[in-house]
This record gives structure tokens, C-alpha cells and sequence, in this order.
């Protein structure tokens, strides 16, 4: 046996390697027995147990093998490590290896590989879900990871994003917020208050303690920054990053509390600068912080502050700036979000400063109502306007400045109220009601300035040429533009005087020669819509990660030549490119968007267009499909999309002249401060714009923190439902990219990302070469042959630490599960023999005893057995003849009793059933005797109403007609009386030359005579005249005409003709005989005459013609509409009268039944009662009648079939008469 001690320093311990001789430990208890085969102490473990039955020994030490044995058979369990390479190196994995697993939910999941084919693997999930993935895609499980996480994660086994992203989420389930990644400190932000982490003891203990002594904490970095500044004269900076919502701002205060506790004065020196830097803090939150959707209080702008130190480490001076507000704010704000802080503490103010300003609720003023938050949880506005008034003073803000800031601030509000509609002239426009003239009489009074200059500031433009001045009026769209540009300058300008005033009343050290600078800048943003502020915010992050991987990559090279080790071909990750593409003069991003701005004619389009010229065979530049004016880049974060719309306008950093003069033109000394006069020179000067102002800053910046000594804080946001103990994974993960912890951690595997110092290599891996036990070898001697004897290439030996490339601790782990693997194997191969061989003995010996105490048992049983039979049996007799015996007695006594109560029972039932039913009989003839004359008294009723109704609205029908048919005889006696007159006047007027019958013998229709008129030319001119055979006299005098003809002599002739009518009943014929004449001049002259007579009388005939025509379309509309009314009364009338059928359909049936019964059939009429109403039998008729017949069954004696009476009523619906439409309503009154 071979034995190798080593003692380490902090926490020694031993450690004894002994493979030959090992301890086994026999525990007895009960029926189970506990080997515990002990190799040496790990620094974790992690059990696997491959049996159901499996249990642990508690009293194991730590990376022991265990095993268990039961009486019921052999199980056995065997705890491993299954560490294999990070970045998934397919190779080591097999079957049952624990290995992450991406899931498109939470991000990594753990699983155990179950079965492994070519290069997929599939492995059963946590949550039993089998998924099957690329052996590529698969990382690595650390089973011997602490339970409680790591505080560094550079002593990961496996540094990957699953192992960080669980260890982050273990320790953030145990309250610990805080975790290293070499030097870089991350935040989780518990979203809770955690108290115990800040107080004053806490300070103390930290205070005391060098870095990575205790565990990791804000204070700790804070810490060694200050001590570092102090013992080693070096400046430093600390960079607070992260997204909105994951406390960079609360870490900041906390961070430069801290500072403040380390160099702070003693207490009564008055008011310190600590306490001034401090107490800046709520002031610039109260003006450049908002609630956002992520965020209730997020920063929406970039902050360095600068601590200064004299030379005993007190602070002397500091100085703040800030980076790219967000001014875009005071304008729109999105729902559910806020516009800036002081705005709502300015309208929950005390009554006075309310009334002073004419302000109110939130919600009467345009620049906050666009969203519907006004209030914040938890969050009291009145109180936090008093402690911004008190901070205000602290920092050295006087109070009548503090009240022209608030009237500053309520007249943006007001400012903002003021509506414009369409002026008087074309494109011009003028204040919209009295509220706006209100609101821009309020901001003139507030900002001490003529309401007229502001009004003509906002509506107007002046443009200055050289031969004159133009003044311009601007649209409603133009001046509401010029309203919002307005606001958002103020505020800005006010925002800027602050933080000016803050520094002037802290004071800067000129003879410091230490500093920390504290950085809370804005994180990697990339949302659905991402404009300017986004563009600049991630160029801004583009410097910090490459300030961020510069550092990391040094730290690492520290760590190399500190160990003495070759670095030379290691690779540095750079984003110099995405960097160049943004900044590069002249052809970056930030120069083009300059030189777009500067032309009159530049869109977004032709911004956009010259980008993808310029940049379209740039890796890093993406031109997406279906659009004009987006761009994509690719960050180190991810690629973000942007739209260009808005880069242009946002870009330009300019005041208009007009708002500039009447500002500075005001009353107020703070207002006109604001905006001073410009020197002649800035009207010659270049353009600016916010992006080379931007780009300026930034350079300044991180000139800052080149020549300072960085320490990193990157905070993340667990979640963003803003809960506490929730840990979102995808969330998490994607901070972590975005922030550069990843990034860094990439930096690091570049290199060599897994170091171990001998005493843990050996400790670990000694079991891969068990033959360097047999000698005495040095640490790294013996370490180098580990490596050599596995064949591993690439690693370097340090001075005190083993460094391995990616993946070589996977393949050593590997090597490491296979020894142990085939050791356990073998030794329970020997432990299982000696077990069953004692179990058999023992069993042997047992089964004899048991079987010779079982023998002797069973005897003295038998024995009893047959003594309580014999007893029994005489028990069993006597008692069951004494039991059936008083059974016997209680039956029959029973049986008596049952049978006269049911009979007397039964008795009493017949006995009510008898009377019940005779007196229901009773009962049932009377009311059947009254239902049946009853119902028969109201349907004899109701018939006789019925009948007479009908009868008499009949006749009242017969008795129109015969009115009618006199009235037409009368007219028809007339008429031909008058026809005769003028038949014989025309008769006496012309020679009758001949007539002709004309007869049809086809048709058989009617002669009509044929008058024959001679004029004087001798012509003979015939007329046919139609005889009265129409029935409707009416409509055929009508449709006939009189005609006169004029004859040369001045005679007039009146001559009857037939109009033509629609419906062709008669046809007019003219016949002209042409006699010998003497001469054919005579002939053709009068022939001449008597067709322009006959023309004439056409065209006369023609007009009365088609005046008729119309006159009898519409009488034959009207009476057509008549008709649809009048069988809609019909239908009418017939549904109710089937209504009234249906409901007494029940009382008739029962009628029938009582006539049936001989009783009632003797006093029943044996003749039924019919009624039937004649048709109307007109023949002049327009309408035809149609009958219903309705039958209603009513009480009869009995016929031949079924001895019913049936009542029958014909229900006639007669056809419209030629009567007048009052007529015929009271003939449908009386239907009813």
C-alpha cells in the first residue's frame, strides 16, 4: 500500500489515496447489512441509484460506493460521478450519462441519456418526457455540484450556459443574490426587500474582509475598489449594467452608500459632499426616471458618477453625467407606461402649489393621459414631492429655484393642452376653443413671456433670405409638431441645468488625484419596434463589451503568466467590426444619418437605401425582405431589427429661432437662463446632431474608463411578471448574453476554461494511473503522467495549477466512470458471493430449528383440539334445542297477530274504496251533465251569432249588387238614347251609300253595324260601330270616343269610333269603296282629302288613346292592391277562425261523448243544423269567390255510423264587388 499526505492552507485537510487496502465497514441491523467501500474525499457528490430498492447509509463519507442487501434478494446501488467535457463533446457521452437538454420552455432541462443511436441520443427528461437531440446540442451534468450552488463560477466543472444558469437559480432559491464570475459580481434582483444584506454591521464585516473572504457581495466589490484606489494609488471604475428592471439603480445607491460609508466625514460636519452625492440620487430620479413595462422606476438615461478622494481616503469632490435622455417621453408615452416622475408629483403637490399653478388630476392633461397608469404601487406622490423638495435643498437648491423648476414643469403640462385647427387662410392655423387659449394664456404667465409672441412661436415660422424675411404660417399638424419640439426642449434644457447645478453645489476636487467612477448605463435592448434611442443604447453597449472582453481577456493572460504558461496562440473575441460599422468616419452608420440630415431632400428611404449600398456586403449588415427602411444588425447580443422613420427627426439637435428668442426674451431670470443668447459664431458652425454629440460623449467615456481599473457588476431581472422566488430561465439566459456573461465566458474558454491545482487534480484523477502510487513522484510529475498516459494533447502544467482545453476534463471524467465502473463491478461480484454463502448457512441452520418447534406445536394443537370438540358437541345440542323452542313460540304469536290486522286492514280499504267510487260516480255524472249543456249552450251560441252575421253581410252584398245592376241599366238606357241621337244626325248629315253585315263565323262573335258616311268628293267612308255587350258599362264607355269630321263646306261631323284598348275586345276597320268617277283628278282629290280628315282623326284618337291607357293602369293598380288586402283579411279571418276551431276541439270531444250515452241521445234534435251561404253568382265579377268550409262538431242523436251531431258553417269569402272601398271594409268588419 502506498500512501500520499498533503496539507493545504485556510481550511487544511488530509487526504489519504489507498486503492490497495480498503476500508469495508459490516453494519448489522435487523435483516439488512451496509458496505461502505471508502476511496477518498470528494469536495461533492451526487448519488445514483440503480435500484428501486435502493437506500443510503447515512454514516458513508462523502464519494463512497454504496451498496445494499435485503432478506428478500440482492440490490445493489452504485453512487459515480458522471462528469464529462462541456460543449458537448459526443464522444463522452453514453448511456446513462445526466446531461442538459435544450427546452423551448425552460430553456434547459435535465435529463439521463437512455439510449444512444449514430448522433442522436434520446433522453428521458426530469418531468418523464423522452426527447431525442443531436449529440452536439447536449451538455454535460455536473453530479458532484454542491446543493448550494458555487459563488464563483469559474470552480464550475462544466462552465456552459445550463451549469451557469442552474447555479445562478439554486442559489437565487436560497436568498443569495449575489455570485461571482471571476471578478465580475451578478446581481439577481430579488424584487423584496433584503435588509439583512445592507446594515451597518454588514458594512463593518465587509469592510474588514479582503475580496472573495466572505461571500460574494455589492460591498465586496465596493470594498476592494476603495482599497485598491488607497494602497495602490490606482483609479477606478465600476460598470452597473443590465436591462430595465434588474436593479441597477437600487445597486448603484446601495453601491455608493457603501463608498460613502468608507470615505465619509465624521457626523456633525454639517451638510458633506457624501451626503449631497446621495441625496442626487432621488432628485434625477424624480426628472429622468418612468414607469415602463418592465420597469416601475427605470432609468431613461446613462449616468456616471465620478467620487472623488483626497489622499487620506475621505471624499473631496464628485461629478455627474449623464448620457441620452430620453426626451422622446414628454410627449408620447405608450400604455401601460408613465411619462417622467415630477409630473405626477407635481399634480399631487399641497393644495397651494396646485392652485398656484391652476394643475389638477393627471388625467385632464394630454402629455400624461395617452396611458392609463396615473398611480404606482406602493408608491405615495405626495410624500415623494416633499422628499424631492428636501433633497433639493440638501443638494443645494435654493427655494425660489425649486419653484421656478415646478413652474417650469406645469407649464410643459400646460403647454401641452394646446389644440390648433385650420385658420382663416390656406394652411394656416389658430387655436382650437377657449380651453386652449386658457392653457397657452397659463404656460405665457409661467414661463414670464408674451402670450401673443407664443402663439405666433408655435402657429408661425420665419424665414430669412437675403433680399427678406418671410414669415410662414404653419398647418395644425405643423404647429402641433412645433408644440411637442417646444416641450421636449424645455425639458431637456431643464434636466441639463439640474444636473449642472448638482455639480456646482457638490464641487469638484481639482487637487484629487483618486477616483471611482460608478456607471449605470442602459443594457442590450432589442424590443418588436427599435428606433434611435435603442441604436444608441446598443452602440453603447458595443463599446462596453469590447472595453468588457479587453478586460477579461487581460485577467486571463494574468492568470497565465502568473503560472508561467504559453498564451500566445490564444484567441481574443472582438466585435472591433459591428463597432467600426456604427462609429467608422466617414462611412459608419453615424456618419451617413449626419450627412442624411443635412440634406433638405432626405426621407428615411433614401437614408435607408444609401445604408444598404454602402454596407450590403458587410457581414455584420442585414437588409430585410418587404421593406424599404429597416435594417438589421448582428450585435454580440443578437440581431436587432431598427426602423430608420424617425432616425432623421431625432438625429437633429437644434432649437428653433423662435422658440429660442421668446424664451430668452422672458421675464423669468431661470427661464431665460435656460436658453441664452448664441453666439454669432454657432449660426457659421457645422451642423450638430444627437448622434455625433452621442458618439462624442461615449469616446469621452470610455477614455474614462481606459485609464481606470474596472470592476463589473451586470444585474439581472429574474422575471418580468416582477415577483419574488421566480426564476425565469429563458429570461435569465438571455440577460446573460446580452450582458456579456456569457460573452466573457466564451473569452475564457478561448483559452484554457478548466484549471484545477495539483492537490484537486490528483485527488480526482489519481485512480487513472494507480502505478504512481507505488513510488514518490512530485505533484505536477505526477499529474503530467496522468494526462500522458490518456493521451491528452494541448493542456499546460503551471507552477501550481493543471490547465486543460475544452472538453479534456469530459475526457477524463470518462476515463475516471469506466475505472470506477469496472471496480465496482468486481467487488460486487465478491461482496454478493460471501453474503449468499453466509445467508445459506444461516438459513440452514434455522429451517431445523423452526422445524423441530413446529413438530412438537402442532402435537399439543391436536391434542386440545379433539378435548373442545367432545365439549362442544354436548353444548350444541342442548342450546339448539332450547333456541328452536322459544323460536317456534314467538313465530306463531306472530303470525296471529300479522293475519288480523291485514285482514282487518284489507276490510277497512274495501270498505273507503266502495264509498270513495260511488261518490266520484256521483260526482262525475252531475259534472259531465253540466260540461255537456254548457258546452253545448255556447256553441249553439256562437253558431247562431256566426250565421246571422253571415246571413246579413250577404245580403248587404245582394243589395249593392242589384243597386249596382239598376245603376248600369239607367247608364246603358242613356247611352243609347245618346248613340241613336247621333247615329241619326250623321245620317242626315251624309248620304248612306250601302251597308254590309260583317259576321265571324269562326269565332262566333257579334255583328256590329257598319255606318258609311259620303262626303263631298263622292268617297265613300265607312266606320264600324261597336254594340254594348260588356257587362261593365263603365269600362267600355270609357274606352270609347267621339270624333268629328270637318268637311269642306264647315259641316261638322260627329263620328263615334272605338278607342284602342288593351284588352283587343274590338278593332277599328275602315273600308273605302273607290266608284267610276268621272275624272281621276276628282277621284285623287277627294281621296287627298279624306285621308288628311282620317289622319287627323288618328292622331286625335291616338292622344285619348293613351290617356285612357294610362288612367285604366293605374285604376287597375289600385284595384289589384285592393285585392292582395282583401285576401290577406281572408287569410286573416280564416286563421283565427282555425285558432277558435283548435281550442274548442277538446270541449266539442267531450260533448260528442256525453250525446253519445242514451240519456242525452233522447232529448238531442235528430236533424243536424247546416247553414251554407250562397257565392256571389255576378258574372261582371273581377275576383273570384273561394269557399272554406269549416265543420264543427256539436251535440246529435245518434245515426246510422256514429250518432253525432254535426254542425256544419260555410265560411264564403266573396270576391271583390264593384262597389266603392268603404264598401268593401265594412264587409270585412262584419267578417269579424
Amino acid at each position: 500500500m502506498a500512501s500520499t499526505g498533503m496539507a493545504k492552507s485556510k481550511g487544511t485537510f488530509c487526504i489519504t489515496l489507498s486503492l490497495q487496502k480498503s476500508i469495508i465497514r459490516h453494519q448489522k441491523e435487523k435483516n439488512k447489512i451496509f458496505i461502505c467501500f471508502s476511496n477518498f474525499a470528494f469536495e461533492s457528490r451526487r448519488t445514483i441509484d440503480h435500484s428501486s430498492n435502493s437506500s443510503v447509509d447515512p454514516n458513508c463519507s462523502r464519494g463512497s460506493y454504496i451498496y445494499r442487501y435485503s432478506s428478500h434478494g440482492l440490490l445493489a446501488s452504485l453512487r459515480y460521478n458522471a462528469r464529462m467535457g462541456s460543449y458537448g463533446m459526443a464522444e463522452n457521452i453514453m448511456v446513462d450519462s445526466h446531461v442538459w437538454v435544450e427546452d423551448p420552455e425552460v430553456a434547459w432541462i435535465h435529463g439521463v441519456v437512455v439510449d444512444i443511436k449514430a448522433h442522436q441520443a434520446t433522453v428521458k427528461t426530469n418531468d418523464d418526457r423522452e426527447v431525442i437531440a443531436n449529440l452536439s446540442k447536449l451538455y454535460i451534468k455536473d453530479d458532484e455540484a454542491p446543493s448550494e450552488g458555487v459563488e464563483d463560477m469559474t470552480r464550475l466543472s462544466y462552465l456552459h450556459e445550463p451549469a451557469v444558469l442552474e447555479n445562478l437559480a439554486t442559489r437565487y432559491g436560497l436568498n443569495e443574490i449575489y455570485t461571482y464570475t471571476g471578478n465580475i459580481l451578478i446581481a439577481v434582483n430579488p424584487f423584496q426587500g433584503l435588509p439583512h444584506l445592507y446594515d451597518a454591521d454588514v458594512m463593518e464585516k465587509y469592510k474588514e474582509a479582503s475580496f472573495k473572504e466572505l461571500s460574494p457581495h455589492v460591498f465586496a466589490i465596493g470594498g476592494i475598489a476603495y482599497r485598491e484606489m488607497i494602497n495602490e494609488g490606482r483609479n477606478k471604475c465600476i460598470l452597473v449594467s443590465g436591462e430595465s428592471g434588474s436593479g441597477k439603480t437600487e445597486t448603484t445607491k446601495v453601491l455608493m452608500r457603501y463608498l460613502a460609508y468608507f470615505g465619509g466625514h465624521t457626523a456633525g460636519e454639517g451638510r458633506t459632499v457624501e451626503n449631497q452625492v446621495l441625496e442626487s440620487n432621488p432628485v434625477l430620479e424624480a426628472f429622468g426616471n418612468a414607469k415602463t413595462v418592465k420597469n416601475n422606476n427605470s432609468s431613461r438615461f446613462g449616468k456616471f458618477v465620478e467620487i472623488q478622494f483626497d489622499d487620506i481616503g475621505r471624499i473631496s469632490g464628485a461629478a455627474i453625467r449623464t448620457y441620452l435622455l430620453e426626451r422622446s417621453r414628454v410627449c408620447q408615452v405608450s400604455d401601460p407606461e408613465r411619462n417622467y416622475h415630477c409630473f405626477y408629483l407635481l399634480c399631487a403637490a399641497p393644495p397651494e402649489d396646485v392652485e398656484r399653478f391652476k394643475l389638477g388630476d393627471p388625467k385632464s392633461f394630454r402629455y400624461l393621459n395617452q396611458s392609463s397608469c396615473f398611480e404606482l404601487d406602493g408608491v405615495n406622490d405626495a410624500e415623494e414631492y416633499l422628499a424631492t423638495r428636501k433633497a433639493m435643498d440638501v443638494v443645494g437648491i435654493s427655494e425660489q429655484e425649486q419653484d421656478a423648476i415646478f413652474r417650469v414643469v406645469a407649464a410643459i403640462l400646460h403647454l401641452g393642452n394646446i389644440e390648433f385647427c385650420k385658420g382663416e387662410d390656406a394652411d394656416s392655423s389658430s387655436l382650437k376653443d377657449e380651453q386652449s387659449k386658457f392653457h397657452l394664456q397659463m404656460t405665457s404667465e409661467l414661463l414670464m413671456c408674451d402670450s401673443h409672441s407664443l402663439e405666433d412661436a408655435l402657429c408661425k415660422r420665419i424665414m430669412v433670405t437675403p433680399e427678406e424675411v418671410i414669415k410662414r404660417s404653419l398647418d395644425p399638424l405643423g404647429a402641433a409638431v412645433s408644440r411637442d419640439g417646444l416641450a421636449k426642449t424645455i425639458y431637456s434644457r431643464l434636466f441639463d441645468w439640474l444636473v449642472n447645478k448638482i455639480n456646482i453645489s457638490i464641487g469638484q476636487d481639482s487637487n484629487s488625484r483618486r477616483l471611482i467612477g460608478v456607471l449605470d448605463i442602459y443594457g442590450f435592448e432589442s424590443f418588436k419596434a427599435n428606433s434611435f434611442e435603442q441604436f444608441c443604447i446598443n452602440y453603447t453597449n458595443e463599446k462596453l463589451q469590447q472595453h468588457f472582453n479587453q478586460h477579461v481577456f487581460k485577467m486571463e493572460q494574468g492568470e497565465y503568466e502568473k503560472e508561467e504558461i504559453d498564451w500566445s496562440y490564444v484567441e481574443f473575441v472582438d466585435n472591433q467590426e459591428v463597432v467600426d460599422l456604427i462609429e467608422k468616419k466617414p462611412g459608419g452608420i453615424i456618419a451617413l444619418l449626419d450627412e442624411a440630415c443635412m440634406l433638405p431632400k432626405s426621407t428615411p428611404e433614401t437614408f435607408s437605401e444609401k445604408l444598404y449600398q454602402t454596407f450590403r456586403d458587410h457581414k455584420r449588415f442585414i437588409k430585410p425582405k418587404l421593406t424599404r427602411s429597416d435594417f438589421t444588425l448582428v450585435h454580440y447580443a443578437g440581431d436587432v431589427r431598427y426602423q430608420s422613420d424617425q432616425f432623421l427627426d431625432k438625429n437633429k439637435d437644434y432649437v428653433v429661432a423662435e422658440h429660442q428668442d421668446m424664451l430668452n426674451a422672458s421675464k423669468c431670470s431661470f427661464v431665460s437662463g435656460l436658453f441664452p443668447p448664441l453666439p454669432k459664431e454657432s449660426s457659421k458652425s457645422k451642423f450638430s446632431s444627437i448622434g455625433a454629440r452621442f458618439k462624442l460623449q461615449l469616446q469621452q467615456l470610455m477614455e474614462t474608463l481606459n485609464y481606470t481599473e474596472p470592476h463589473y457588476i451586470r444585474c439581472v431581472k429574474p422575471n418580468n411578471l416582477l415577483q419574488p422566488t421566480v426564476f425565469d430561465n429563458a429570461n435569465v439566459l438571455h440577460q446573460l448574453r446580452s450582458g456579456g456573461v456569457l460573452e466573457a465566458i466564451r473569452v475564457k474558454c478561448a483559452g484554457y476554461p478548466t484549471n484545477r491545482t495539483f492537490i484537486e487534480f490528483l485527488n480526482r484523477f489519481i485512480i487513472l494511473a494507480p502505478e504512481i502510487l507505488k513510488g514518490e513522484y512530485e505533484a505536477d510529475v505526477a499529474c503530467k503522467w496522468i494526462l500522458e498516459k490518456k493521451g491528452l494533447t494541448g493542456y499546460q502544467i503551471g507552477k501550481s495549477k493543471v490547465f486543460l482545453r475544452a472538453g479534456q476534463m469530459a475526457e477524463l471524467d470518462a476515463h475516471r466512470t469506466r475505472v470506477l465502473g469496472e471496480a465496482a463491478r468486481m467487488i460486487q461480484g465478491k461482496v454478493r458471493t460471501r453474503l449468499t454463502r453466509e445467508r445459506y448457512v444461516l438459513m440452514q441452520r434455522a429451517s431445523v430449528q423452526i422445524q423441530a418447534n413446529w413438530r412438537r406445536n402442532i402435537a399439543g394443537n391436536i391434542c386440545r383440539h379433539m378435548r373442545r370438540e367432545e365439549a362442544a358437541i354436548k353444548i350444541q345440542k342442548n342450546l339448539r334445542r332450547q333456541v328452536a323452542k322459544k323460536e317456534y313460540g314467538k313465530t306463531k304469536s306472530s303470525a296471529v297477530a300479522l293475519q288480523s290486522g291485514v285482514r282487518t286492514m284489507v276490510a277497512r280499504h274495501e270498505f273507503r274504496f266502495k264509498l270513495k267510487s260511488k261518490a266520484a260516480t256521483v260526482i262525475q255524472a252531475y259534472w259531465r251533465g253540466y260540461s255537456a249543456i254548457s258546452d253545448y249552450k255556447k256553441l249553439k251560441k256562437a253558431s247562431l251569432v256566426y250565421q246571422n252575421r253571415l246571413r246579413g253581410r250577404i245580403a248587404r252584398k245582394q243589395l249593392g249588387q242589384s243597386n249596382q245592376a239598376d245603376k248600369k241599366k239607367e247608364t246603358e238606357h242613356e247611352r243609347e238614347v245618346e248613340l241613336s241621337n247621333q247615329v241619326e244626325e250623321a245620317v242626315d248629315m251624309s248620304c248612306v251609300l250601302h251597308s254590309e253585315p260583317s259576321d265571324d263565323a269562326e269565332t262566333g262573335d257579334e255583328q256590329y253595324p257598319k255606318i258609311f258616311i259620303r262626303a263631298d268628293s263622292g268617297l265613300d267612308k265607312s266606320f264600324v260601330m261597336p254594340s254594348e255587350q260588356s257587362g261593365d258599362e263603365e269600362i267600355e264607355h270609357e274606352r270609347q270616343t267621339k270624333h268629328s269630321i270637318l268637311t269642306e263646306d264647315g259641316t261638322e261631323k260627329s263620328i263615334v269610333l272605338e278607342s284602342e284598348k288593351p284588352y283587343n275586345n274590338f278593332s277599328v276597320v275602315s273600308h273605302i269603296t273607290n266608284p267610276i268617277r268621272d275624272t281621276e283628278v276628282e277621284s285623287l282629290t277627294a281621296e287627298v282629302e279624306m285621308l288628311k280628315a282620317l289622319l287627323v282623326v288618328e292622331k286625335q284618337r291616338a292622344d285619348i288613346s293613351e290617356r285612357k291607357c294610362a288612367e285604366a293602369r293605374e285604376l287597375g293598380e289600385r284595384r289589384r292592391k285592393r285585392l292582395e288586402e282583401t285576401e290577406r283579411r281572408v287569410y286573416q279571418l280564416q286563421d283565427s277562425l282555425n285558432r277558435l276551431l283548435y281550442s274548442m276541439s277538446d270541449q266539442f270531444s267531450q260533448l260528442k261523448s256525453i250525446l253519445r250515452s242514451p240519456s242525452m241521445s233522447s232529448t238531442m234534435a235528430s236533424v243536424p243544423v247546416v247553414r251554407d251561404d250562397l257565392a256571389d253568382s255576378s258574372e261582371n265579377s273581377e275576383a273570384s269567390s273561394s269557399d272554406s268550409d269549416f265543420t264543427f262538431p256539436a251535440p246529435s242523436t245518434s245515426s246510422a255510423d256514429n250518432s253525432n251531431l254535426q254542425v256544419i258553417v260555410q265560411d264564403l269569402s266573396t270576391t271583390e264587388a264593384k262597389g266603392t272601398e268603404n264598401d268593401k271594409e265594412r264587409g270585412f268588419e262584419d267578417y269579424f
